[in-house]
């Protein structure tokens, strides 16, 4: 499955004086556990030239580096057997059982048991000990794929066994037990669904971590029970951050259980603000119109709580449509209409987020919006941003400079003229400068002149300075 994260950029709203606002906060994404590198892949540079085994282990070393996994292990195999007191001996086992893994053939995969577990009893003191844990279990998951049912049965001991703990109290076979959960992505879904419901079903706080790793495998396989065993975890998981995971991999589901289970989420008033936030990000992430018409379900309810509704709002922006488009021009004039101020919060926020849907129309509606006086000047001011960051023209800035007469509105437009980085934005600014009747515009044009880099400026300021 391809995972799609949305990266959205979070770009400062400005208030009066030009100072920045913070925009809407974005919802965490998770990291997926995947193919974690839990245990070394490459060796390190030899570094005991007196040691007989040293040419030994260069050898198979460069074999290794070049990918010649039979020659690599032949010869770590022959440190082992001809210098076990070389300092190199114990690592060497690791590295023979490395190379039979990497050829993955099931013969090659008990040979590397077998190095490994010779590694375990006569190097116990070896460097790479931890590794060998992890990449035996992951050696014993490639094995189970295979059919082997007594390592598939070695695997869902290493993810599932152990004591709960309190927090604070650390497991130290938590890391055999991550190791373990990364090989179930090489078991098929049969095999791995009711390891990982099992470990999903522990409710130490200690296993919150694997856990999580848990729910990235169950999204990853998928069949009749997946929708309902996120569900199950949002729903009976303790740990907050968990559930918001859940609640992310229901919204790469993309299936129809999956979309009504997130709807339900967020149309549930027992559901947590958190978690319901949670939900609005998943939904957008679903194919075709059914998750924007729940999201816009939420924006226009005035019972939900402003913040999400603010969340409704942002993301519906960063799914560019007409639909979506014309959904937030309509909410913004029924908000702006109703003279409440949590209603005006969320009106500012739609022009911000229409200012992230380039292409359908926003540049122009926004300015329409900044010359219209019947609106305030906060929305007036706030339009005319999300109109900079729309793409509008410069002059469309320039023309709107000229009609306005608001000093804030005017003020707001040479803040965001200077942002420009064009000539025709450059010569307007030095114009206001020299000639604008209002003393205080033409000092923010100054003020903001002074920030360019346009050879012009410093002969601008030259005269002013001397009262040319």
């Amino acid at each position: 499955m391809t995972i799609r994260f949305l990266l959205a950029a979070t770009v400062a709203l400005t208030a009066a004086g030009g100072a920045p606002q913070p925009s809407p906060a974005l919802v965490s994404l998770p990291v997926p556990a995947g193919h974690l590198a839990e245990f070394a892949t490459t060796p390190r540079e030899a570094w005991r030239a007196d040691d007989p085994a040293d040419s030994l282990y260069r050898a198979g070393r460069e074999a290794l580096n070049r990918g010649d996994y039979r020659a690599a292990a032949r010869t770590f195999s022959r440190i082992a057997d001809q210098y076990p007191s070389s300092a190199y001996a114990g690592d060497a086992l690791y590295w023979e059982a490395y190379a039979h893994y990497s050829i993955g053939e099931t013969g090659e995969l008990r040979a590397a048991l077998r190095a490994l577990d010779a590694q375990k009893s006569r190097f116990p003191k070896a460097a790479t000990r931890g590794d060998a844990d992890a990449l035996a279990v992951r050696v014993r998951g490639a094995l189970a794929r295979a059919g082997d049912n007594a390592a598939a049965q070695s695997v869902a001991e290493a993810a599932t066994q152990g004591q709960p703990c309190t927090r604070g109290n650390g497991d130290d076979r938590d890391d055999e037990r991550v190791a373990a959960l990364n090989a179930l992505l090489q078991m098929n879904a049969e095999q791995a669904m009711p390891i990982l419901k099992q470990v999903l079903a522990r409710r130490d706080a200690c296993s919150a971590n694997l856990r999580d790793k848990a729910l990235f495998l169950v999204s990853q396989k998928r069949t009749p029970e997946t929708e309902n065993i996120l569900l199950d975890v949002v729903r009976s998981d303790p740990d907050p951050d968990v559930k918001k995971k859940a609640i992310f991999w229901l919204g790469q589901v993309n299936t129809d259980r999956a979309a009504s289970a997130l709807e339900s989420l967020l149309s549930s008033s027992s559901t947590s603000e958190e978690l319901r936030e949670q939900a609005v990000f998943s939904l957008m992430q679903q194919d075709g119109d059914r998750g924007s018409k729940a999201v816009r379900a939420v924006a226009v309810d005035e019972s939900a709580p402003a913040s999400l509704r603010e969340k409704a709002v942002f993301w519906l922006g960063q799914k560019r449509s007409p639909e979506n488009a014309t959904f937030l021009r309509d909410l913004f004039a029924r908000l702006s209409a109703s003279k409440s101020a949590a209603n005006d919060e969320v009106a500012q926020k739609i022009l911000f987020s229409l200012s992230q849907m380039r292409g359908v129309g926003n540049d122009r509606w926004l300015m329409e919006i900044a010359a219209d006086p019947k609106y305030s000047v906060g929305v007036r001011k706030q339009a005319i941003f999300s109109a900079g960051q729309a793409g509008v023209s410069t002059a469309d800035l320039v023309g709107l400079y000229d009609k306005v007469r608001d000093p804030d509105v005017k003020g707001q437009l040479i803040w965001v003229l200077s942002s420009q980085n064009e000539a025709a934005a450059t010569d307007k600014l030095i114009d206001i400068a020299k000639r604008d009747p209002d003393v205080q515009m033409r000092k923010k044009a100054i003020f903001w002149l002074g920030q360019s880099h346009d050879p012009r400026v410093k002969q601008l300021l030259l005269d002013i300075i001397n009262g040319g």
